[in-house]
């Protein structure tokens, strides 16, 4: 069969998007709010230079960056977003200021007149561009001055004593000098979200944060957009059944095959080799969720753990960071785990020295993932000094291991890839009706060093726009992109593998999705930066490709019923029920898809509502239910596709799969539904009312039922971290043989060795 028509779309939108990112990207990055030479004030004096600003940066980075509060709504809940925390203490300031000067007690004791003059003098104070391009400078009101003054004093304070209600333990930052170029930086955070852009009447940061006091409201274009993004969505979706009705039906794959086609098939050493990647996903997994539970529990207790004081050893910021880490790098492991293992299954092929390679590779994560996590809690507790960047944390979130771990890393996958190739290639030689289906699955496995190279695009004193640019693209392209196309891919050659798809349909229906994932995937990486000091441009593209990235999930049942299916065949063919949990871990991924990357992913992405929810909790909503909804139950789900393909001849104990399966996916709906978007709706409700400051305030969190909705999370929490303990004694048990079923029928086969270089046939 000729897929020529969906390799030419697919070549199409490739080069057609990452044109319009690399090409906005550069008008993205040349237009970023300047950091001037120096700040200051009208009557000459100096406040605090571009060096203070850029120092302070690194400052905020060091100590955890994103992983304490959030900055342009970039980052963690606990804290304060430090961008509008300070632009509303400014504010009042400053009105205060005013007010008392005017024989008022403050602001809040003036009439609605006056209240409205000074709110008048506020904005066109604030919202005015002063920067001079030809001195590099900004000249501010000395009244500003005053206000930057103070509230270096109020920030070195939270940071040098610690704050409960923020999770910030004390002597997070204790040196004065640090903390005031650290406050230059929000300053400087704060002014690109008040002051027009030259010649417009808009912030640098599209008039967010919400800030009733200076007229940050929504745009006309985060309003438009927003609406065009609805019609879109559903224009798709009417194209998309339109699509699917009109193709001819075709029958399901009844005739399985009479047992196992995995049967009798001994695995090469390489793939022997890969067993240890998955108790290590297993482990990873495990530790994971108990960091999960301790930094959620930070949020009602910021100080403790159910009054252990463990924000001395394991503070918030370190528990968070370790939390993301984690999850990335086992999700990571587990896909290229089973890369390495289907390699010589579908090439029939192991080259000379594959399985060396294997456990070179093995030994590599190994150093990645415990230096990494090592320099991390070492750089938020001081003691790396000038190294923080390099061996520490980067402070971006998902992407905070330091740089020379980050380089290692991105060394890794580029020595996965070379083995990946060297095991394909004979494959790739005999152009069969699989070439197509292995093509992809090369190009797939290109690009996953490819894009987590982005990550190494901007630098240690880089400009925050720039720094996000680069940040998501790894986030959004190589987390949540092509990763996975190579998972799709991957589950198609087990399916084929097993017989339970053909061939030509796998390869279509790859092709087919992975078109019109990235139709709007790639250029849809800009809905993550409207409000990261970007142009309009941004606003339009990210709205309209955001909403085209939902249209195929839509129609996500159908996979999902395809894969219950296959799960549900033991009238056919007993074999098959071998398969089963691993097979439903595939549907829970398209349930997740829906739900997570497609309901709760649109809640957030029009343009109007992220303006009121950015940095709320309706984001790790869809960070939950997509991240480990999607790629962490396709992690799960391949790592026991698997474990169960290297040993397709002994029964496995279904009951411990069975409660692991269900209590993950109840625990992490209750968690959700009980806990995160109750608080998440209860903050958009208080953005909208009184601005973003007032929904990331200690004041309306801590409030009764707030905390009483944060310890509604512990029913699911409890619940997840249940089915997770268990499918990680499951997973130890497939070691020391207590998750083998003795009693179950156990089908004719065999378990031999075979030497390198003989393949897997």
């Amino acid at each position: 069969m000729s897929y020529k028509r969906l390799w030419i779309a697919l070549a199409l939108v490739l080069v057609i998007s990452f044109a319009v990112l690399g090409g906005v990207g550069v008008k993205l990055i040349n237009s970023a709010p300047p950091i001037p030479a120096q700040v200051v004030t009208t009557n000459g004096q100096t406040l605090f230079t571009g060096e203070d600003i850029r120092d302070g940066q690194n400052v905020w980075q060091s100590i955890g960056g994103q992983e304490v509060g959030t900055i342009w709504g970039h980052g963690s809940y606990v804290a304060p977003d430090w961008t509008a925390d300070w632009l509303h203490r400014e504010c009042m300031f400053l009105l205060d200021g005013w007010a008392v000067e005017s024989g008022a007690a403050n602001f809040a004791a003036l009439d609605v007149e006056h209240q409205a003059a000074l709110t008048a003098r506020l904005q066109k104070l604030l919202r005015t561009n002063t920067y001079n391009a030809g001195r590099d400078s900004i000249p501010v009101d000395p009244a500003i001055a005053q206000a930057f003054d103070q509230l270096s004093n109020y920030y070195g304070d939270v940071f040098s004593r610690g704050r409960s209600d923020y999770a910030i333990q004390k002597g997070a930052l204790s040196d004065p000098a640090k903390a005031r170029q650290m406050s230059a930086f929000f300053w400087w955070t704060a002014w690109a979200a008040s002051t027009n852009r030259p010649g417009q009447n808009v912030t640098y940061t599209q008039n967010w944060p919400h800030e009733p006091l200076i007229g940050n409201e929504p745009t006309g274009g985060t309003i438009v957009w927003s609406v065009i993004s609805f019609v879109l969505l559903l224009a798709g979706i009417g194209a998309m059944v339109w699509y699917f009705a009109s193709q001819p039906r075709t029958e399901a794959h009844d005739l399985l095959p009479q047992s196992d086609p995995l049967l009798g098939l001994n695995p090469t050493p390489s793939q022997r080799a890969t067993i240890k990647y998955f108790f290590v996903v297993a482990a990873l997994w495990v530790v994971q969720v108990a960091l999960g539970a301790i930094t959620a529990h930070y949020g009602v207790e910021g100080s403790g753990f159910y009054g252990i004081p463990l924000d001395k050893i394991l503070p918030y910021s370190v528990t968070r960071t370790w939390h993301l880490q984690i999850g990335i790098f086992w999700i990571a492991t587990s896909w290229l785990a089973t890369g390495l293992y289907v390699a010589p299954a579908v090439s029939g092929y192991e080259p000379k020295g594959q399985r060396l390679g294997v456990n070179a590779l093995f030994g590599a994560l190994i150093l990645v993932v415990v230096g990494s996590l090592a320099g991390e809690w070492l750089s938020i507790q001081h003691k790396l000094g000038n190294l923080w960047f390099w061996l520490g944390t980067q402070g971006y979130e998902y992407v905070d291991l330091g740089r020379l771990w980050q380089i290692l890393l991105f060394v890794g996958l580029v020595f996965w890839l070379w083995l990946m190739w060297r095991a394909l290639k004979p494959a790739l030689q005999k152009r069969d009706q699989s070439h197509a289906l292995l093509t992809m699955f090369v190009v797939s496995s290109i690009a996953i060093p490819l894009f987590y190279a982005a990550g190494l695009m901007y630098g240690q004193r880089s400009n925050l726009v720039t720094a996000e640019y680069w940040r998501w693209w790894v986030v959004h392209l190589w987390v949540e992109g092509f990763f996975e196309v190579f998972a799709t891919v991957v589950i198609a050659f087990l399916l084929t593998r097993l017989r339970l798809l053909s061939i030509t349909t796998a390869t279509k229906a790859v092709l087919f999705s992975t078109v019109i994932f990235l139709s709007g995937g790639i250029i849809g990486t800009f809905h993550h930066l409207y409000f990261a000091g970007t142009p309009n441009i941004v606003l339009g593209l990210g709205a309209v490709f955001s909403a085209l990235e939902v249209v195929p999930l839509v129609l996500i049942g159908f996979e999902a019923w395809e894969h219950i299916r296959l799960a549900r065949a033991r009238e056919q063919q007993i074999w098959v029920a071998a398969y089963k949990w691993p097979i439903y871990f595939f549907v829970a991924v398209a349930f997740w898809n829906f739900v997570g990357a497609g309901l709760f992913g649109f809640f957030i992405n029009p343009p109007i509502a992220l303006y009121y929810m950015q940095g709320l909790n309706t984001t790790p909503v869809h960070g939950h239910t997509a991240l480990f909804g999607v790629y962490g139950m396709l992690g799960l789900g391949l790592m026991l596709f698997c474990l169960r393909a290297l040993r397709p001849g002994k029964a496995w104990k279904n009951g411990p799969l069975s409660f692991a399966f269900w209590s993950i996916n109840i625990g992490l709906a209750l968690m959700v539904l009980l806990s995160l978007l109750p608080i998440g709706l209860a903050q958009a409700w208080a953005s909208v009312e009184y601005g973003t400051w007032y929904a990331r305030s200690a004041e309306f969190m801590h409030s009764g039922h707030m905390s009483q909705l944060r310890w509604m999370r512990m029913i699911g929490d409890t619940l997840f971290a249940l089915g997770a303990l268990v499918l990680g004694w499951f997973v130890l048990g497939l070691v020391t043989g207590h998750s083998y079923d003795k009693r179950a029928y156990v089908p004719e086969g065999s378990w031999e060795e075979i030497p390198e270089e003989v393949g897997a046939k």
